[in-house]
């Protein structure tokens, strides 16, 4: 797989620093930290990754909220982290869902899903 440029949208600085750095670790760049909804659109607008990984519930709006957002100006792969399940119709069907607790082996399976499987389902209406 090429490099990435991931964006994290993680409210917990010290998790999103782990992230980057696993992400470092496999050969992927971080394009930003972002800890909010806004930020998140912001950061998107500035500079489009390749990937977001985010997380569902910030302190400052919700990573589902930013995604949506996103979305409106055209598809970027994503992965939400999340201790809790997704509802069905949360969120659009190429989302890939990591539930916490998880190990480096399963955030490398949701990234190459997210990459090889987003062109396979169509856009939600």
């Amino acid at each position: 797989m090429k490099p990435l440029r991931v964006l994290i949208v993680e409210d917990e600085a010290m998790i999103a620093q782990l992230y980057s750095e696993v992400l470092a670790d496999l050969g992927h760049v971080t394009s930003a930290i972002t800890g909010t909804e806004d930020e998140a659109v912001a950061s998107v607008a500035l500079d489009r990754p390749d990937l977001m990984i985010v997380d569902m519930h910030l302190g400052e709006g919700s990573g589902v909220g930013a995604v949506r957002r996103i979305l409106a100006l055209g598809f970027i792969p994503h992965i939400f982290v999340s201790g809790e399940a997704l509802r069905d119709g949360m969120t659009d069907p190429r989302a890939i869902h990591l539930l916490k607790p998880f190990n480096e082996a399963q955030l490398i399976q949701a990234i190459d899903r997210a990459v090889s499987g987003a062109a396979s389902v169509p856009p939600a209406p």
